[in-house]
């Protein structure tokens, strides 16, 4: 079967619409106001779109997420240097913020199982239960009681404290 039919054969219906060659046909508006969009304002639009699309093809970066480096704890810091104490009061506030999304993370993960395993959740969802209680402790041991206002300094000194007492109860537990 051929794909296009023959004009022969198939011949085309009679238009039922008179043409009058002594009438002008004026253009039809819509028209010429798309066509005139299209050259005074896309064609302009698209040819710098498409400009700037090859040159960043030429460079091409793949950017995911801002990367800091590490920077010394506030311990490492030298006295008196103050850009290392911001530094490090700045990778401290990043890391609180990081261990909160893994707890928060973590927690949707057990709300996910509780919620898909029904009444069976005890049984089924008990490791994301028990990472979720390790992950809330350490964050607790971290950062807990610094409220809103906590810094690396007094997280430090928390951190410190907790050290010597769980020295003291080993010495006393050796005694």
């Amino acid at each position: 079967m051929p794909d296009d039919p023959d004009p022969e054969v198939y011949k085309a219906p009679p238009s039922r619409t008179p043409v009058s060659e002594s009438t002008s046909t004026l253009p039809n508006p819509v028209t010429f106001i798309q066509t005139a969009f299209d050259y005074i304002i896309d064609a302009p639009v698209t040819f710098v779109r498409e400009w700037v699309e090859r040159q960043q093809a030429k460079n091409k970066s793949y950017y995911y997420h801002q990367k800091f480096r590490r920077v010394p704890d506030l311990s490492e810091c030298m006295e008196g240097d103050y850009l290392c104490f911001y530094e490090a009061e700045a990778q401290w506030r990043r890391d609180r913020l990081v261990d909160q999304q893994i707890v928060e993370i973590v927690r949707e993960r057990l709300g996910a199982c509780k919620h898909r395993e029904g009444p069976n959740h005890f049984q089924n969802c008990a490791k994301e239960a028990k990472q979720l209680a390790e992950v809330t402790k350490a964050y607790q041991d971290r950062y807990g009681d610094l409220g809103v206002h906590g810094n690396a300094r007094t997280c430090l000194m928390k951190q410190k404290h907790r050290m010597i007492e769980e020295m003291k109860a080993q010495e006393n537990a050796s005694q």
